[in-house]
């Protein structure tokens, strides 16, 4: 896919269309990493987040319910 590097404000950027959002599975807010290596190849890559600990804890929680007898079983 081509692009062109176009001004934006005082700055200069590509413009992701929604289609190559999707297929990087991307969205408006998202972090990445940018990495410039050598020969100038540029890679984009998203940052992987963790969801809170409350959320985390939430869900040990439900699954540990869910799976109570199993959990005796194994023990």
């Amino acid at each position: 896919m081509i692009k062109t590097i176009s001004k934006i404000g005082n700055s200069q950027g590509i413009i992701f269309d929604s289609a190559l959002l999707q297929l990087a599975r991307l969205k408006v807010g998202d972090e990445v990493n940018v990495e410039v290596h050598s020969g100038g190849t540029i890679t984009i890559a998203p940052i992987a987040t963790l969801p809170p600990r409350e959320e985390m804890t939430s869900l040990i929680k439900d699954t540990m319910k869910q799976y109570a007898t199993t959990m005796r079983r194994l023990a």
